[in-house]
């Protein structure tokens, strides 16, 4: 019986066949060992020790014991102490408000108390120039604004434009300013002066009476009228000779320089004739100088 003939041993009857990922080895070893070989090792290690991260001696552990309780006594204290100063606190607090407000009330009683001094001293002022002064102390306290006007005259409205950076580059504001459409303390000054050169015999703006003393600022985006903030709109009445004065104010420097604020920067503004206007008196007078009246021979009163 024939046999076949063996294979020697050690030799591969595909002789030169190789591995379909031979050429990527190092793919494969990556791979097939993605944890590095020192982790798996100190894994190990801790696996047979019984390492958990918690101590394993008696010691360690009464120490972690002693620890823990000084945290619980630590907290637990601060806790109470908390709650124990809380009602200070407020206590404290309290009492602070309390004497805030009561200090807000005494102040407010002084400025009542204040305001009605200076409403006597001013009316006392004001009768004994009527009393020693006559048709002329009447006249002067008119023009000084120290008593309160009625009568006809206008009512002139001005507003800033409804977009305040409107308008153009030329004009009577090439300032290089980038509100160009908000009414600023020049203008009120112009506009002030345009009504008196019309014949205003008092003006007022948003209820302040303005005087020879008076003074028109600027204060940040607020114009200052006897130092007093106002904002627009602002409200300037003018009493005279209602349609006369109307007249004469459009036709005035003043009011032509209004119109070219509306032309130009949408400035807002409208002049209506009144029948009866009331103006205040400035309650920013103040008697510099006074002499003494001779009611008789060697007297005075």
């Amino acid at each position: 019986m024939a046999r076949m003939p063996q294979q020697p041993p050690g030799r591969s009857s595909t002789v030169g066949e190789a591995r379909p990922d031979a050429s990527m080895s190092l793919l494969t070893n990556v791979m097939e060992h993605s944890l590095d070989d020192g982790y798996a090792e100190a894994a190990d290690r801790a696996e047979r020790e019984g390492s958990s991260g918690l101590p394993r001696s008696l010691r360690a552990k009464l120490w972690l014991a002693v620890g823990l309780a000084l945290t619980a006594v630590v907290v637990t204290v601060s806790a109470v102490q908390a709650r124990v100063d809380a009602p200070v606190v407020a206590k404290e607090r309290a009492e602070l408000v309390d004497r805030v407000e009561e200090g807000t009330r005494e102040a407010d009683e002084l400025e009542k108390r204040n305001e009605s001094l200076r409403t006597k001293v001013s009316k006392m002022q004001h009768d004994a120039l009527r009393r020693h002064g006559g048709e002329k102390g009447t006249l002067v306290a008119l023009l000084a604004g120290a008593t309160r006007v009625e009568g006809p005259g206008i009512k002139l409205t001005v507003d800033d434009a409804a977009d305040s950076t409107s308008g153009g580059t030329e004009g009577p504001r090439d300032d290089g300013f980038a509100d160009q459409g908000r009414i600023r303390d020049r203008d009120m000054q112009r506009i002030v002066n345009g009504l008196w050169a019309a014949g205003a015999e008092a003006v007022a703006i948003n209820g302040h009476r303005l005087t020879a003393l008076s003074a028109i600022r600027a204060a940040g985006d607020a114009i200052l009228v006897n130092n007093k903030p106002l904002g627009p709109p602002y409200t300037v009445l003018a009493v005279g000779d209602g349609a006369k004065l109307d007249d004469e104010f459009r036709k005035s420097a003043g009011g032509k320089y209004l119109q070219v604020l509306k032309n130009e920067y949408g400035v807002r503004y409208g002049v209506t004739a009144q029948d009866e206007l009331r103006l205040p008196a400035s309650s920013g007078l103040s008697v510099r100088t006074a002499e003494p009246v001779r009611a008789g021979k060697g007297s005075t009163s």
